[in-house]
């Protein structure tokens, strides 16, 4: 199949883009030459975006499945740039280099669903979906974590939802010292689905 200009497979264990993942892909601040790097690429499709314009994209997922059908679809598409690794949220970068990697851009579509444990999946699709009681049990940890991997001028771009509250997302960002805004949402009968962009405020020193 094609999404947009690439040619794209698919996966039963990998989150299938979606309007999520379109807003990220369509609203994207990355300038050439840049070095990215993706949190949770799934079937890779952010990551390839990136591509178009980033130096070298470095992209992580915990969900094996999700690693080779990537692999698969950056082959299928001819990406060199983009540099795949395994493993939760920052941890692949520690065991990859012994030296600090930063970035200038730093992309999560991240799982922002609430699930109770009844919802959650007996599989590796959970990862895509499964936030927590509040939603946020991978938003807060990737949040305490991101700025130690930013270039001194970087920004992150992360997908949420409003169910898993923007509001504290962008009060966390703003004590760790970014300027985030909302660059943009999108509404459903339910939720909001809503596109944060913060970039480190590298004047406060």
């Amino acid at each position: 199949m094609k999404i947009g200009e690439f040619e794209f497979e698919t996966d039963e264990m990998v989150y299938e883009p979606s309007d999520d993942s379109f807003i990220l892909a369509d609203n994207l601040n990355i300038n050439p030459n840049e070095r990215v790097l993706e949190i949770g690429t799934g079937s890779g499709i952010i990551a390839m975006h990136a591509s178009k314009i980033a130096k070298e994209v470095i992209a992580t997922d915990i969900n094996f499945n999700a690693i080779e059908l990537a692999e698969k679809n950056f082959l299928a598409n001819d990406i060199k740039n983009i540099k795949l690794l395994f493993g939760d949220l920052f941890e692949p970068l520690k065991t990859e280099s012994k030296d600090k990697q930063n970035f200038d851009v730093i992309l999560f579509n991240t799982p922002y669903l609430p699930t109770d444990e009844c919802e959650i999946l007996e599989d590796n699709l959970n990862y895509a979906f499964d936030g927590g009681l509040d939603g946020r049990k991978i938003i807060d940890p990737f949040l305490n974590q991101v700025k130690n991997y930013l270039n001194e001028n970087g920004r992150v771009q992360l997908i949420q939802s409003s169910l898993s509250s923007v509001e504290q997302t962008i009060m966390k960002l703003e004590e760790l010292g970014f300027l985030p805004e909302i660059t943009a949402i999108e509404g459903f009968f339910f939720e909001e689905i809503v596109l944060i962009t913060a970039f480190l405020d590298y004047i406060e020193k």
